[in-house]
């Protein structure tokens, strides 16, 4: 008898560009009204994504990458994600989003700006590279 395998989560990395008009105190608040947007849906998880150990003199715990989140979701609910992201993308002119995905060693990005591409061509790149990217991770 077969046993079901059980779908394995995929990890993202969303990496948001403002435009240049944008500080450091912006796109932190940003990523964080993000983040608690995110939050709502049904991911597997969703947090900022660690830059390592703090900067000397800084308070204790991890430095996090201004402007990235990392997402774990299922591939079936993928589609959903992307729909999401290009709404909130469009809510404000100049925001694009970078879409990272990795398998050990091997790591693929892709840009999303909603004005130059579909959410159903972001989702179709995002499952064949997460596939492709898996396959050859097993190798």
């Amino acid at each position: 008898m077969t046993t079901p395998s059980i779908p394995k989560a995929a990890t993202l990395i969303l990496r948001l560009d403002l435009g240049t008009e944008t500080d450091a105190e912006e796109l932190d608040q940003v990523t964080r009204r993000l983040l608690s947007e995110l939050c709502d849906l049904d991911l597997e998880s969703v947090g900022p994504v660690s830059g390592g150990p703090s900067p000397e003199g800084a308070k204790a715990g991890d430095a996090f990458t201004m402007g990235a989140l990392a997402i774990a979701v299922l591939p079936t609910f993928v589609p959903k994600l992307v729909e999401y992201l290009q709404a909130w993308t469009l809510r404000n002119p100049n925001r694009t989003l970078k879409i990272k995905t990795q398998h050990g060693d091997r790591a693929v990005e892709v840009e999303f700006d909603p004005t130059t591409i579909s959410a159903d061509e972001v989702t179709s790149l995002v499952e064949k590279l997460n596939q492709t990217l898996a396959n050859q991770a097993d190798q």
